[in-house]
C-alpha cells in the first residue's frame, strides 16, 4: 500500500500550479482522484489526489498528512484526470482551474449535501412477518403500513402518506416493536418536472439505415470518427438514439452533447421516451442540487447517458461508448473564457482516449470540420434527404430595397405579411427570426445625431419596452428610458432598428387576435423556462413563435409550416471573418424549422444584400456550393484553417494603460521575432491597436493581434505569447487567446 501521494491543491494561480507531496493516513484507502481536504501553510484547502507512491522524494520532516478524504469515492475517474492535463497544457492554464470543469462547482467546499427523506421498512419476512400482523388487526392503521411494507422495499414517507393519513405515529409504534426500521434515505433531486411516456423504436429510413451500418461496428471495435451531414428533417436524431442504444446494448455509456439549454428538455424527452430513466442531464439551467446530483447519479452508474450543453463533455462516465455532439457547427462549444477548449476537440481526444465513437452531425457543417472529413479524419455520413422524402422549404428571398421603393417603409415586406395571413387562415404555425434581442438596438437623438452608449462599454444601449429602460447587453448596465437627450437636451430621442420585441408588437398589431411566444434571453430566464415557452407553442395555443438564433437549432415542431427571416444579413455586417459562415448556417438553420410534419414549408428571407453567395446558397440548401466558395475565399485571404489567430488582450481602467500594455506587449514581441527566423517565416503580420470594443464593464481593451501560419514552429511562438500575458500587471490584465470565438 503506498504511503504517500501528490496533490493538486484548489488554488487556480500559477504560482501553486504543481502537485505537493502529502502522507497518507494509516487505514484510510485513498485512490487517484479523490477529493481531499489537505493543510497548506496556515489554512486547510480541497485538492485532488493526482498519483500515489511509494517514496516522499523530499525531506520526509517537511510531508504533512493528509486530513481526511471528502468522498467515499474517487470524484475524478484516471482518463478525466489525463484529459485535463491536456487540456491545461493546450490552454496554458493551471491545471488546478483546469480539474474545475470536471466535477460540478457545487461539490466543492461542501456547498450542496445529498438530500435525505425519511423512509420505511419491513424487517420480518415469512411466518413471522404473518404473526405480527396477525397480531395488529385491532390496530388497522398500523396494520394497513405493514400491508404497504410488505414487499421489503424502502418506502419514503411522504408516499406512504398519499394512501395513510399522518402514518409517523403508526410507524413509531411499529419500530417500537422491532417491525419496522424508519431510517432517512438518500434520493435524488429530479430535473424533470414532467413523466415521459414510452415510446416504440421507428422504421429507420435507408438513409438512417446505411449510416447506421458504419457506426455499429465502429461501437463494436471501440474505435471510429464520424461527420453526419443531412439536412434538416433528415432524421438525424432517431440516428443518435440507435447509436446510444446499441452502445448501451454493449454496455457502453454515452455523452449526448446540443448547443444551447433550450434544446435539451426536447432532446431528453426523445431519450427518456425510447429508454427510460437511464438519461442524466447536466447544464447550468439546473438548480444547485439537481447539478449535483445528476452527476452523482452519472459518476455511481446509475444513469448511463449524459445529455447537456458544452460541460457535459466532462461527464464523469466509465467505459464510454460513444459521444454525440448534435450541431457541430455551433459556436457555443467552445468556452471563451479560461480555461479556454472547444468541446468538439476535447470529445475526439477523450473518444480516441477511451476507446469510444465520436459522431459529429449538422446540416450545416463547420468549414473546419468538413474539411477535415474530406481530408480523411473523419468519416463522411451523408443524409441529403429528409424523413419520407419530404421536400425542403420552398425558400423566397425579399430584396428590402426593392420594399422601400414601393413605398414599403415597415419591417416585414408584404410577401412575408401575405404568407403570414395564409399560415394563419390555414391553421398552420409561423416562425419569426430576428437575431436582437430587445426592443430597438438603439436609441438616437435626431437633433444632434448623438446615440446613447453605455456609461460601462462601448456599446449602444438597447431599448427594451417590456420595462421601458435601456439595456446593455454586454455588462448589464440599464437605466430608464431618457426623458431629454443627455447631451443637447432635446426631447426628439427616436428608437432605431428592430428586435425581438418590437417584432413581437408589430405581429400583435397585424394579427391582434393571434398569440405568440417570444424566445430569446428575456422570456427564458426563470428556471424551466424554455420548456414552458416551447410547451405553450407545441399544444397550439401560440400561433407564432419570435425569437433568436436559439429557436433557429434542432427544433421540431410539425406544424410549422412558415418562417420569416426578418433581418436576415445581420451577421454578414460582423467585423468577423466567420460572417458568412455563420450566416449561412443560420438562415439554413432556421428554414430548416419549416415543413417537417405533413404540410410542405415555406421560408421568406428579407435581406439587402440578395445577391451575397451565403444568402444564395441558403436558398438553394446547397451547403457544397457555399463550402466550396468559402474554403477557397479563406485559402486566398490566409484565415484559419490555414493560419492562426492568436492575440493578447489587454484590459485596463483608463485607455492610456491598456495601450500601454499593448504597446509592450507589442514591443517585446518584435524584438523576440527578430531573433527567431523560423517565427520570422511562419508570422504574416502584426498589429498593436485598440479592440474593436474598446470598453466593456468599464475596462478599456487593447490588444496584440497575430496571424501566422498554423505549423509546429509556431508552437515555441505560442510558447512565448503565453509567458508574457501570464505576466503580472499590477494595473491591468493580460489573457491569450487562439483563435477565438468572438474578435471583439
Amino acid at each position: 500500500m503506498s504511503a504517500f501521494c501528490d496533490v493538486y491543491v484548489d488554488i487556480a494561480v500559477e504560482a501553486t500550479d504543481r502537485s505537493y507531496t502529502y502522507a497518507l493516513p494509516e487505514n484510510i484507502n485513498i485512490s487517484v482522484g479523490t477529493r481531499v481536504l489537505v493543510p497548506f501553510g496556515n489554512r486547510q484547502v480541497e485538492g485532488i489526489v493526482m498519483a500515489l507512491k511509494d517514496e516522499a522524494g523530499i525531506d520526509i520532516k517537511k510531508v504533512k498528512s493528509i486530513i481526511r478524504p471528502l468522498e467515499p469515492y474517487p470524484i475524478l475517474l484516471p482518463h478525466i484526470i489525463e484529459l485535463a492535463k491536456e487540456i491545461a497544457a493546450k490552454s496554458h492554464s493551471p491545471l488546478s482551474q483546469v480539474l474545475r470543469l470536471m466535477a460540478p462547482a457545487q461539490i466543492r467546499k461542501g456547498r450542496i449535501k445529498p438530500k435525505k427523506l425519511k423512509a420505511a421498512r419491513i424487517l420480518l419476512q415469512g411466518e413471522d412477518f404473518f404473526k405480527a400482523r396477525e397480531q395488529q388487526s385491532r390496530a388497522p392503521q398500523r396494520e394497513l403500513l405493514m400491508d404497504l411494507l410488505s414487499d421489503g422495499e424502502a418506502h419514503l414517507i411522504k408516499d406512504l402518506k398519499m394512501l395513510v393519513a399522518n402514518p409517523m405515529p403508526g410507524l413509531k409504534k411499529l419500530e417500537e416493536m422491532g417491525i419496522v426500521q424508519v431510517f432517512e434515505q438518500e434520493v435524488y433531486r429530479n430535473p424533470l418536472p414532467y413523466t415521459v411516456e414510452k415510446t416504440e423504436d421507428p422504421v429507420l429510413t435507408p438513409r438512417q439505415e446505411e449510416a447506421l451500418s458504419e457506426i455499429v461496428p465502429a461501437l463494436k471495435s471501440g474505435k471510429g470518427a464520424f461527420l453526419l451531414h443531412g439536412v434538416t428533417g433528415s432524421g438525424k436524431t432517431e440516428v443518435y438514439i440507435r447509436a446510444v442504444k446499441y452502445a448501451l446494448k454493449l454496455n457502453k455509456t454515452a455523452i449526448v452533447l446540443v448547443p444551447e439549454i433550450v434544446l435539451t428538455p426536447q432532446i431528453v424527452s426523445w431519450f427518456m421516451s425510447r429508454f427510460g430513466d437511464v438519461a442524466a442531464v447536466l447544464h447550468s439551467g439546473l438548480s444547485a442540487g439537481e447539478r449535483y446530483d445528476e452527476w452523482r447519479r452519472l459518476r455511481l452508474g446509475d444513469a448511463k447517458v449524459a445529455i447537456g450543453a458544452r460541460s457535459a463533455v466532462f461527464a464523469p462516465l466509465n467505459n464510454l461508448g460513444v459521444i454525440i455532439v448534435d450541431e457541430e457547427h455551433e459556436q457555443t462549444y467552445i468556452s471563451e473564457s479560461k480555461p479556454n477548449y472547444d468541446a468538439r476537440e476535447v470529445a475526439l481526444s477523450r473518444a480516441e482516449r477511451e476507446g469510444a465513437v465520436l459522431l459529429l452531425a449538422s446540416a450545416t457543417p463547420s468549414i473546419v470540420s468538413f474539411a477535415k472529413a474530406r481530408r480523411g479524419d473523419y468519416m463522411l455520413l451523408e443524409m441529403p434527404d429528409r424523413v419520407n422524402l419530404r421536400p425542403l422549404p420552398k425558400v423566397h428571398i425579399v430584396d428590402m430595397r426593392d420594399e422601400l421603393r414601393l413605398g414599403n417603409t415597415g419591417m416585414f415586406s408584404n410577401l412575408l405579411i401575405e404568407k403570414l395571413d395564409s399560415c394563419i387562415q390555414n391553421g398552420k404555425q409561423a416562425m419569426l427570426f430576428v437575431n436582437r434581442r430587445g426592443y430597438a438596438p438603439s436609441v438616437v437623438c435626431r437633433k444632434c445625431g448623438e446615440r446613447l452608449h453605455c456609461k460601462q462599454c462601448d456599446v449602444a444601449l438597447t431599448y427594451h419596452s417590456m420595462d421601458r429602460k435601456m439595456h446593455c447587453h454586454y455588462c448589464g448596465f440599464e437605466e430608464p428610458f431618457p426623458k431629454v437627450c443627455p447631451s443637447c437636451g432635446s426631447k426628439y430621442l427616436k428608437t432605431c432598428g428592430a428586435g425581438t420585441q418590437k417584432v413581437e408588437e408589430e405581429i400583435h398589431r397585424l394579427f391582434p387576435n393571434v398569440k405568440t411566444v417570444r424566445l430569446d434571453i428575456d422570456t427564458t430566464r426563470g428556471k424551466d423556462g424554455h420548456r414552458k415557452q416551447l410547451n405553450l407553442f407545441r399544444s397550439g395555443e401560440a400561433r407564432i413563435m419570435i425569437g433568436t438564433q436559439m429557436i433557429a437549432k434542432g427544433l421540431d415542431f410539425p406544424q410549422v409550416t412558415l418562417v420569416g427571416a426578418v433581418l436576415a444579413d445581420l451577421s454578414l455586417n460582423l467585423p468577423d471573418y466567420r460572417s458568412s459562415e455563420r450566416t449561412f448556417q443560420l438562415l439554413t438553420q432556421v428554414a430548416g424549422r419549416a415543413g417537417r410534419g405533413e404540410d410542405p414549408g415555406e421560408v421568406v428571407i428579407q435581406t439587402y444584400k440578395p445577391e451575397h453567395y451565403a444568402i444564395q446558397a441558403a436558398k438553394s440548401q446547397d451547403f457544397r456550393s457555399f463550402f466550396d466558395k468559402e474554403f477557397n475565399r479563406r485559402k486566398r485571404d490566409l484565415y484559419p484553417p490555414f493560419t492562426l489567430i492568436v492575440r493578447i488582450l489587454c484590459t485596463a481602467d483608463t485607455q492610456q494603460k491598456a495601450r500601454e500594455i499593448s504597446g509592450n506587449m507589442f514591443a517585446r514581441f518584435r524584438e523576440e521575432l527578430k531573433k527567431r527566423p523560423l517565427w520570422q517565416k511562419r508570422v504574416l503580420f502584426y498589429r498593436e491597436d485598440d479592440a474593436p470594443i474598446k470598453r466593456i464593464q468599464g475596462k478599456y481593451r487593447a490588444q496584440l493581434f497575430i496571424k501566422a501560419v498554423d505549423h509546429s514552429d509556431t508552437k515555441s511562438m505560442i510558447g512565448f505569447l503565453n509567458a508574457l500575458a501570464q505576466e503580472e500587471q499590477p494595473d491591468g490584465s493580460t489573457e491569450l487567446e487562439i483563435n477565438p470565438a468572438t474578435l471583439f
